[in-house]
């Protein structure tokens, strides 16, 4: 699945916020080494370089697109790196001290167990920070799965999105690194947010959850389901003066391993 770098980009302030909330909650004062798993295009992972300028900081992501973005940002940072790969196929070695992972882990089916993986590997005293939407039962992923599986594009469509499974609830993920012996933390929030434009849901969906069916697509019958699957949107969304209203859930946890 290609990315799109600029659309993801166009709600930044938005898609940040959560990034910068997450890791507040991360106390680690001189971190080793510092991974960003799903690191999209490098931004936010320049935020960690900055905040902790001793630390060896990489980012993962299997993204070229992203990627290319990102590497501007290893350009003016002297201790930050970014590099090609799968999240299931990373492991943290002895150095790494913090991990952090901001909207990506719900493109990961198997991230539950990789987590309990990655808590058992880790260091005594490094810390584990996630976050991932948690609005799949929305009416803007409900109306785009109920679409998909109609007569008209259900077998063009068939199993390209996920949805009961994606993500799980804050208590599942505390359950998860409690059980692995850390401190936890594990919490939720329901942003409100007011979108500028035209068709401003469209315009949010196209950067991440709308990506698979577009990919899946020609660009011809893209195009249909994308025009009918935005009226739907307007209905369910409806633009005010002041902008449009998007509430997005989002679920957050921070793990301290033990000593």
């Amino acid at each position: 699945m290609q990315w799109d770098p600029g659309t993801y980009a166009r709600f930044g302030d938005h898609r940040d916020r959560p990034f910068h909330e997450l890791i507040a909650r991360v106390g680690a004062v001189e971190p080793r080494g510092v991974v960003d798993l799903g690191c999209g295009p490098g931004n936010l992972t320049a935020v960690l370089a900055g905040r902790w300028p001793h630390a060896a900081v990489v980012g993962l992501d299997s993204s070229p697109e992203m990627l290319a973005k990102a590497a501007v940002q290893a350009e003016r940072l002297s201790n930050l790196a970014f590099r090609r790969g799968d999240i299931a196929d990373w492991v943290p070695d002895r150095d790494t001290d913090v991990v952090v992972t901001n909207a990506a882990l719900q493109w990961v089916p198997e991230h539950r167990d990789l987590m309990r993986s990655w808590l058992r590997d880790l260091a005594p005293n490094a810390w584990f920070a996630m976050q991932v939407p948690g609005n799949f039962d929305a009416p803007s992923h409900a109306l785009m799965r109920g679409l998909a599986a109609s007569a008209r594009w259900r077998d063009l469509l068939s199993e390209v999105l996920r949805h009961d499974d994606a993500v799980g609830q804050p208590s599942e993920y505390l359950d998860i690194m409690l059980d692995a012996g850390c401190q936890a933390d594990a919490w939720e929030t329901t942003y409100l947010q007011i979108l500028p434009g035209e068709d401003a849901v469209l315009h949010w969906v196209r950067g991440t959850a709308l990506r698979p069916v577009l990919a899946a697509l020609p660009a011809p019958e893209a195009a249909e389901f994308e025009l009918e699957y935005a009226e739907m949107l307007r209905k369910a969304y409806p633009r005010t003066p002041r902008g449009t209203v998007f509430p997005f859930r989002r679920v957050f946890a921070v793990a301290r391993k033990s000593e």
